[in-house]
């Protein structure tokens, strides 16, 4: 045991109304992550002895997203006594009899508080030897919260929620931002005097501070720096706001590190994205997900590339890609929509309006127009016609095709897989290839070509096109 240890509580039980929404409100995504997530490393970058999370409403897929995220965490179901207070309490009794250390309890609904923000309070409350101490904030309205009182001395005096507040004390800047830290020892002490006799008929937190007042312990309070820092999400209004805050804080952290982004107001990049130096990010583009950008690669304008693996001196152009891979050298866009399976070898080229799933595009092969290759392998220096299909789908099964290296297929062509194009081989344009072609030979679809003179003048008469060629004299 260290010589300070650290419980931390996470308060994830609330049901998040104000949302309106069918997702709980700590598993709305921000950042790439659910918003619980965020509290969660943050909790575990503090190296706590022990994080205990509190759940209720929709416990099932909340806790889902705690195990995996962090697995240590002991899990307490709160029961139908309601209150922050009844929630600390719980939590309390599912820690080890004997630990004496501080209890930080947190909210899972305020993601952008920072472990470093939290370690500066918690040795601030050491050093001060309170029983208790109040993380605070000083926003622009703070309407709705509860006021931080302080004696003439400026002291921590007590905390008056707002509608218990007089016109002096309404005045007051400093609020309640709902983060707390506690001995073990003293909390245990006060919550067992917790009582549900109040209008809402909960047990509240914030009484186990007045409780400790008034038992003469010393409580303190200690102010963030930023407001935006304690920032809890009830609503999407909210949720937006804190997705603006922290993509902004993200775009910078990334600046800083060597990355060109031309407008990050438009630019949204998601936490577990990683980009090398010297990458450069055009309008309107999104890196989401565990996407990676390698080194020298030119991302946009307007692209979404979603846990993708982009190699160096890449060029991607309006482009939505998910679960792609595009080698060193390659070019894609614009217009490109690359799905799973993607691979791009490198000096490859997807072009304006290719649609790619389950496919293998060979180092230097290009497809650079309008064409769809799914469930296909193309080898090396191959091209590919414009409007070409590969006809994967049979109505029932998923069929695979293989097209050789330094292949040259026509424009409009249709490959009905299961096919093989060898090596070297070529097709006509508008052909139906349904039959595999062996290395070097030409396909092509023998159907001659028909004219019929005078059609249009027979069947078309008085019409601008049967003018024309009756003065054509053709």
């Amino acid at each position: 045991m260290t010589e300070h240890p650290l419980a931390i509580i996470v308060l994830a039980a609330g049901q998040g109304t104000r949302m309106k929404s069918s997702l709980p409100k700590l598993l709305h995504p921000l950042a790439g992550m659910p918003v619980v997530s965020h509290v969660l490393a943050t909790a575990r970058e503090l190296g706590a002895e022990h994080i205990v999370t509190v759940v209720r409403h929709e416990r099932d897929r909340l806790v889902a997203v705690v195990e995996a995220e962090l697995p240590e965490s002991i899990i307490v179901d709160q029961d139908e006594i309601p209150g922050t207070g009844r929630a600390v309490e719980q939590a309390v009794a599912a820690l080890p009899a004997d630990f004496t250390g501080d209890v930080l309890v947190i909210n899972g609904d305020v993601p952008l508080l920072d472990a470093a923000t939290l370690a500066s309070f918690i040795a601030a409350h050491r050093a001060d030897g309170a029983a208790a101490t109040v993380l605070s904030a000083m926003p622009e309205d703070p309407t709705g919260y509860g006021r931080i009182i302080r004696s003439a001395n400026g002291e921590f005096d007590r905390i008056v929620e707002q509608k218990d507040a007089t016109p002096d004390e309404l005045a007051v800047g400093e609020v309640n931002a709902g983060v707390y830290l506690f001995g073990a020892s003293a909390l245990r002490d006060q919550l067992a005097n917790l009582t549900t006799d109040n209008a809402q008929g909960e047990k509240y937190l914030t009484d186990v501070i007045q409780l400790l007042r008034a038992a003469g312990s010393e409580v303190s309070a200690v102010p963030v720096s930023e407001p935006w820092i304690v920032a809890g999400i009830n609503d999407r209004a909210q949720l937006s706001e804190a997705a603006l805050k922290l993509n902004a804080l993200i775009v910078r952290g990334w600046q800083l590190a060597g990355v060109t982004v031309q407008d990050p107001a438009t630019t949204w990049i998601d936490l577990k994205a990683k980009l090398a130096a010297d990458v450069t990010l055009l309008p309107g583009t999104q890196i989401l997900g565990s996407t990676v950008v390698a080194t020298g690669s030119t991302i946009g304008p307007d692209t979404t590339l979603l846990d993708c693996e982009i190699g160096e001196n890449v060029t991607v152009r309006r482009t939505d890609g998910t679960l792609a891979v595009v080698d060193a050298g390659a070019t894609v866009g614009p217009f490109s929509f690359l799905r799973p399976g993607t691979h791009l070898c490198a000096d490859g080229k997807i072009g304006a309006f290719v649609e790619t799933k389950n496919a293998t595009i060979g180092e230097g092969s290009k497809v650079p127009h309008l064409s769809y290759v799914g469930d296909a392998v193309i080898g090396v220096h191959s091209n590919i016609g414009a409007g070409t299909i590969f006809a994967n789908y049979d109505g029932v099964n998923k069929h695979h095709s293989v097209v050789g290296s330094y292949v040259r297929t026509g424009s409009h062509n249709v490959f009905v897989a299961p096919i093989t194009i060898g090596d070297g081989a070529y097709s006509g344009a508008g052909t139906v290839v349904r039959k595999s072609v062996p290395a070097g030979a030409l396909a092509i679809n023998v159907a001659p070509q028909r004219n019929m003179d005078g059609w249009v003048e027979a069947n078309r008469p008085g019409t601008d096109a049967a003018n024309a060629a009756s003065e054509s004299g053709d």
